[in-house]
């Protein structure tokens, strides 16, 4: 029995990557050997087991053979006569195929070191093309790894393109498009994640709502990259520098949504598309099971950021009834705001030569919703006020609040 460090424990050590996660692998064992061990057997299609004291995940070495379509299509066969390297030839890329022994020494037989090197994305066989999760994987390190250099393969993505024309790629279920979705939203490009999508042609078949934005026009005097997909790519890099919360992130790549259907007649102009994008929305979130904590912030963002940018011009009355509707005016809800703000800031920097756009409306929004904290409806209760009364009279008093901000900040010229 022996047990290797495999997949991005080593690529991240020889990266020297933060390591997050210690994945092992163990040759010439057997299902009871580990459980007689005190090993907790987790895996579903194969055998996984949690170390007893660290958690780790431990996988006996395996093969696998296509049987169907889709990424369920296989059978696994574990024995302790499997070696180290029939088990990593099975991996998506060489950089995940090097295992490192209990003494140091690394087991590298498909050139995963090479091609960290040469900060290249290959695809470790053929058997590659078997699993459709794999493009979503490809998509994800190369939005991790993009920063640093890295590109992917040309044979790899040739290989990607052939999987896509083959409808291997409509074999993958919402959640699993949404697991790897998500991860990336949290890599350090993940715009890199949806420009291989495209590149490779899945982008219209797992997010068409997100693919249909590309060659859309905009106004060139709002919009010098004018390309509305271009714009939302813009976005979402902004809205990576401005934060690491993944529901902004998400909240900043879908705002335009409602770009993708304006009517060509129309173009350039998307006159109402923060309203006529909300049923786009909620279709795309409902097929990917996209959590409710990310839409609902995508929902608001969508719907008000045209009114964040206006927001010197709006009137006290609907900068009152826009933070109402974002379920705001209670205490300790600076931050749901505080993400919203982002994302709207996020959607002026997106934009050719605006990436250090100012943006004084957060100061003023915010200044709004803490003169607006201060009303207090306790007092109308006490006043004999009931009902629908309480409601309309907090919102005369809020509105008289937040004229007092807006006399206090003049619209910047």
């Amino acid at each position: 029995m022996k047990t290797y460090l495999v997949g991005g424990a080593v690529r991240d050590k020889l990266l020297n990557y933060p390591v997050i996660e210690h994945d092992w692998l163990v040759v010439g064992s057997t299902v009871e050997e580990m459980l007689e061990q005190g090993f907790r057997t987790v895996g579903k299609d194969f055998p996984v087991f949690l170390h007893p004291k660290t958690q780790d995940e431990y996988a006996l070495a395996r093969t696998e053979r296509k049987t169907a379509k889709g990424y369920h299509g296989f059978t696994f066969y574990t024995s302790p006569e499997v070696t180290i390297e029939e088990d990593l030839i099975r991996r998506d890329l060489t950089i995940n195929a090097i295992a490192e022994a209990q003494n140091g020494n690394l087991i590298d037989p498909y050139g995963g070191q090479k091609d960290l090197e040469k900060k290249l994305l290959r695809h470790v066989s053929k058997a590659f093309c078997e699993d459709p999760v794999r493009i979503l994987r490809v998509a994800r390190f190369y939005a991790r790894y993009a920063h640093l250099g890295f590109t992917v393969a040309d044979e790899t993505l040739t290989l990607m393109q052939s999987m896509v024309k083959a409808g291997e790629i409509n074999t993958l279920v919402s959640e699993r498009v949404w697991a790897e979705f998500d991860k990336a939203l949290g890599e350090r490009s993940p715009e890199k994640f949806i420009e291989l999508l495209r590149d490779v042609g899945a982008l219209n078949i797992l997010m068409p709502e997100i693919d249909r934005l590309f060659g859309v026009p905009q106004s060139i005097e709002w919009h010098p990259e004018i390309d509305a997909g271009i714009h939302t790519l813009l976005v979402l890099r902004q809205a990576v520098l401005l934060s690491d919360n993944k529901a902004v992130r998400f909240a900043a790549l879908v705002h335009d949504l409602g770009k993708g259907i304006t009517p060509k007649s129309k173009w350039p102009h998307h006159y109402g598309h923060e309203t006529s994008g909300l049923p786009v929305l909620n279709a795309f979130c409902d097929r990917l099971r996209v959590p409710n904590n990310y839409r609902s912030l995508a929902e608001p963002v969508m719907r008000y950021h045209l009114n964040c940018h206006r927001a010197y011009e709006l009137k006290a009355s609907t900068i009152v009834d826009m933070l109402q509707a974002l379920k705001i005016l209670k205490p300790n809800q600076e931050q749901r705001l505080d993400q919203f703000l982002t994302a709207c800031l996020a959607d002026v920097r997106g934009r050719k030569g605006m990436g250090e756009a100012e943006y004084p409306q957060m100061d003023y929004l915010k200044s709004v919703y803490i003169e607006l904290l201060k009303v207090d409806a306790k007092g109308l209760v006490e006043k004999g006020l009931e009902g629908a009364a309480i409601g309309q009279e907090l919102r005369r008093m809020r509105i008289v609040a937040a004229n007092k901000v807006k006399d206090a900040f003049p619209s910047p010229s």
